[in-house]
């Protein structure tokens, strides 16, 4: 049975990442039963937020770090998966928290919000925290 310690490093980055990114598409499916926030989607602007292609663009861009970071903790060699991990959490958490402040958050979002606040920053500390792996050395 594997536990925390021996797990292959990169296999667990590469889960918390597919677990806060099902948090963030899941989000917004709610979103889009809140009947509320689903009139303003019907407008084209959102919290005063216009819907626009750049801003649509933007959104895009935001939602495939996590998507990319998927398949780049498991491909990506020690250091530059490292860096990769501690910068893409880092923006993603950043980001996370100023949502929390555009408009006055509701309680489902405060819910997956938290939960991806928390995810994003144990991927920051995890990959921070990462050192790199003794080279095995054969002797024949």
């Amino acid at each position: 049975m594997k536990t925390f310690d021996n797990t292959d490093k990169g296999t667990l980055l590469s889960t918390l990442w597919i677990f806060v990114t099902l948090n963030y598409l899941y989000c917004d499916v709610v979103g889009l039963m809140d009947s509320g926030l689903l009139s303003q989607y019907l407008t084209g602007t959102v919290n005063s937020i216009e819907m626009n292609e750049k801003f649509l663009l933007s959104g895009a861009i935001l939602m495939e770090i996590p998507i990319a970071m998927v398949i780049l903790s498991r491909l990506l060699k020690h250091t530059a998966n490292r860096w990769a991990n501690i910068i893409a959490g880092s923006i993603k958490t950043v980001i996370m928290i100023l949502t929390m402040f555009v408009a006055t958050p509701k309680s489902y979002y405060l819910f997956f919000g938290s939960i991806e606040i928390v995810t994003t920053m144990v991927i920051v500390w995890y990959a921070w925290n990462w050192t790199k792996p003794e080279e095995v050395t054969v002797s024949i």
